[in-house]
């Protein structure tokens, strides 16, 4: 993960101070960034061994996911670009959803993501 610092323009300090009683740092924070115009929550975090960054739109009425391409540009502002990233699909017993229109991109600190061929992907 980067040094999210450098994103602290985006930081929203009195959500992250409100909400999560913490002030962000090089690691973790809540941010609002833009991507196309449009807004989106991020929350970043790097606890219990995994890198993690959680993805909503600001606008309550856009009943979405965030696309393919905004997922790629928030990857590219979180994350470096030779770090790999998943997002993952749990059972469906293990499965949480707070708010339906969030997705999220992990990483492990420690392992190295297992990828499959270039030429399947």
């Amino acid at each position: 993960m980067k040094d999210l610092c450098a994103l602290d323009k985006y930081r929203m300090t009195d959500f992250e101070r409100d909400h999560y009683h913490l002030k962000g740092d090089s690691g973790n924070g809540v941010f609002k960034v833009y991507v196309g115009g449009k807004s989106f929550f991020v929350i970043a975090s790097n606890i219990g061994g995994w890198e993690h960054v959680s993805v909503s739109p600001v606008n309550r009425n856009r009943k979405s996911c965030p696309t393919w391409d905004e997922m790629c540009t928030i990857k590219d502002m979180f994350f470096e670009e030779e770090e790999t990233v998943v997002q993952f699909h749990p059972q469906k017993r293990e499965y949480v959803n707070v708010h339906p229109y969030c997705l999220h991109l992990w990483r492990p600190k420690e392992d190295r993501i297992p990828r499959p061929p270039k030429l399947f992907v």
